[in-house]
């Protein structure tokens, strides 16, 4: 892991012992990012750029309907940005080179009397990849902690928000393939890991998956996020990416994963509880294996926001999120053009969880 900066050791003072809330508890509100020009949205004007945008915007204003959302903007796009939004989504100009801001921004904490603390991750491209431009967003996430008024607690770790996955009860899903990964953190060993990862998030028990999937794994892939594939749904509860059709590679992938969670326990002792999600139907694209996923949901107040894809099984998997977060409206959101950038709906979001004892309200 890369060695801690020298202030590393007073913010840690400052938020220590806090904790990760789950993200179906209280939100103050959504933070997201515009997609800006780049190499994977294409340049301005072209309708890849505009079909980002839109497909952005579109979970922004569902999101709106049930809490606040602040949308950061790289200045030369915070115009464009008010236009595709519209009127009750806040604009914040940041410096960006990308628009994934579960992986950029902050990781948000309770610290011991309830108020909210940050995590910086170090971000270097999801392991430095040579598609990828970081030069700004390594510093979104203090920019981001910043304007909430947040203490920051720098991590020594290089990791991202979609990287891993807590219940609020002291457990936390990793993937062998993303904290391990020799162009992330070299030589780093589970142990120092988990201490780190414990140290930030307050949790206490990690789950180790030992990869994620197939698509996942390709030129503009994360190399195995975990929140494509599994989260928890509550304490003891893991939804569960099962992929049907034997002819998909991630049929192999759902068998190995089911087996690692079906022997695991959390935090607290209990047995896993695993919820199988079935995949879409569509098993190709024109890049090859779809990495389609209903797992890659957001959980807002009283809103699960769920991708859907124009498959029979969106229906499927809407009841089952019904029933998994009871009292909850679930609104689907065509995530296709999201995951052809390569992500979805929970890898462009990121919450800021209310104080403890608060309500999520607008500032």
């Amino acid at each position: 892991m890369t060695s801690a900066p020298a202030s590393a050791s007073t913010a840690i003072d400052v938020v220590a012992k806090g904790h990760m809330p789950a993200e179906w508890e209280e939100h103050h509100r959504t933070w997201m990012a515009f997609p800006p020009p780049n190499d994977t949205f294409g340049p301005v004007g072209s309708p890849t750029l505009d079909r980002a945008r839109a497909a952005w915007s579109n979970v922004a204003r569902t999101i709106a309907r049930y809490e606040p959302v602040t949308v950061v903007a790289d200045p030369r796009d915070a115009a464009a940005a008010r236009q595709w939004l519209g009127e009750g989504i806040t604009v914040v100009e940041v410096p960006l080179d990308d628009a994934w801001l579960r992986d950029s921004g902050p990781t948000f904490t309770h610290r011991l009397d309830g108020s909210i603390a940050a995590v910086d991750w170090i971000f270097n491209g999801w392991g430095a990849q040579s598609w990828a431009a970081w030069d700004k967003d390594q510093a979104v996430a203090r920019t981001v902690a910043a304007a909430t008024g947040a203490p920051i607690r720098p991590s020594s770790l290089v990791n991202e928000g979609g990287g891993f996955h807590v219940d609020g009860d002291g457990t936390v899903l990793l993937t062998e393939t993303v904290q391990l990964d020799p162009s992330r953190n070299p030589g780093a060993t589970r142990e120092a890991v988990e201490a780190e990862i414990h140290a930030a998030l307050g949790t206490s028990k990690a789950i180790w998956l030992p990869r994620g999937l197939t698509r996942d794994y390709g030129e503009f892939g994360t190399r195995g996020h975990v929140d494509i594939v599994a989260s928890f749904a509550g304490p003891g509860t893991v939804l569960l990416h099962r992929q049907n059709n034997p002819l998909h590679p991630d049929y192999e992938v759902y068998q190995e994963l089911h087996a690692v969670l079906a022997g695991e326990t959390d935090a607290q002792g209990r047995p896993l509880r695993i919820v199988d999600v079935p995949a879409p139907t569509v098993l190709n694209d024109d890049e090859g294996y779809v990495d389609w996923s209903y797992i890659n949901h957001y959980v807002a107040n009283n809103v699960v926001v769920l991708c859907s894809f124009d498959d029979p099984n969106d229906a499927v998997a809407a009841g089952i999120l019904e029933r998994a977060y009871p009292g909850r409206t679930v609104e689907l959101v065509d995530a296709r053009d999201i995951f052809a950038f390569g992500g979805g709906i929970h890898c462009i979001t990121q919450q800021q969880p209310a104080a403890a004892g608060s309500k999520g309200q607008a500032a």
